[in-house]
């Protein structure tokens, strides 16, 4: 009886923190679908309304109030048909959400098509030099190369660094699922003490990670290793899960991110 006695007590301290917890994790869920969903204007017109409504109770107005008890079952009709698209989108996502993905991955990001394009040249031992774009802008490296803006495919990249295209030698820049340019030139590493095995690809990752915040993805011609560059170090040698977690990290890739609509999923079927 004690120990239950003593378990009442515990749970009436920490009931109301749970209350008070649960319905702000329900509001912030709730205001996230509806920022997605472009629902705000519902609810700025329920709320202009329910002042106007609150002023009318205040004031004492008593003919403003009638009309407004009178009138608000057609409100609440007229709100369902004006803002149907609205409601029902709200709704859909609501379904869609994962309440509780705290971190999980999901299905897709453009930073998957670059590692699965990464891992098939490394098998090819063929070389490849890929700049994620993060804060510090780089047009004049960009402009060195051809302008692209295309949507991220991991045949398109093999296709960039697998052949001997004009545009295998260079790097590409790739920012938010897109591939903005190819065959761009990066300024080499002026470190004095970096591996002489390392050639130009890898002295270049180097070289622009000491000028800019970008990070730097390169697969070694001669060996076949995936490498990043970021913070003016090299990490060599790393593996397809060690590298999709530093670049989902420092590129902020967050799960809303995740499944980007202007991103090609190759992981989809073409009917």
């Amino acid at each position: 009886m004690k120990s239950a006695e003593t378990l009442l007590i515990i749970y009436s301290f920490i009931r109301p923190v749970l209350d008070i917890g649960i319905l702000a994790f329900i509001f912030y869920k709730a205001y996230q679908i509806i920022a997605k969903s472009n629902s705000l204007q519902i609810i700025k017109s329920a709320l202009i309304i329910a002042i106007a409504y609150a002023m009318a109770v205040i004031l004492k107005l008593d003919t403003l109030v009638w009309i407004f008890s009178s009138i608000a079952p057609m409100l609440i009709v007229g709100f369902v048909i004006i803002f149907q698209p609205e409601i029902r989108k709200m709704f859909l996502k609501m379904g869609q959400t994962q309440w509780f993905a705290f971190g999980s991955r999901s299905k897709h990001t453009y930073v998957d098509s670059v590692l699965i394009a990464a891992e098939m040249l490394s098998k090819q031992k063929r070389g490849m030099l890929a700049v994620f774009l993060r804060h510090t802008k780089l047009d004049e490296q960009m402009q060195s190369g051809t302008k692209l803006n295309a949507d991220i495919s991991s045949s398109l990249l093999v296709t960039i660094f697998g052949m001997d295209t004009p545009l295998h030698d260079g790097a590409c820049f790739i920012q938010g699922g897109k591939l903005i340019a190819a065959g761009c030139f990066l300024p080499l590493s002026e470190q004095y003490d970096i591996k002489k095995t390392f050639g130009t690809r890898h002295r270049a990752a180097l070289g622009i990670s000491e000028v800019s915040d970008a990070v730097v993805l390169v697969v070694s011609e001669e060996s076949g290793a995936m490498s990043l560059a970021y913070d003016s170090k090299l990490h060599y040698d790393l593996s397809s899960k060690e590298i999709t977690k530093i670049l989902e990290n420092l590129l902020e890739i967050t799960p809303e991110a995740y499944n980007m609509e202007d991103t090609i999923d190759e992981h989809k079927k073409i009917d």
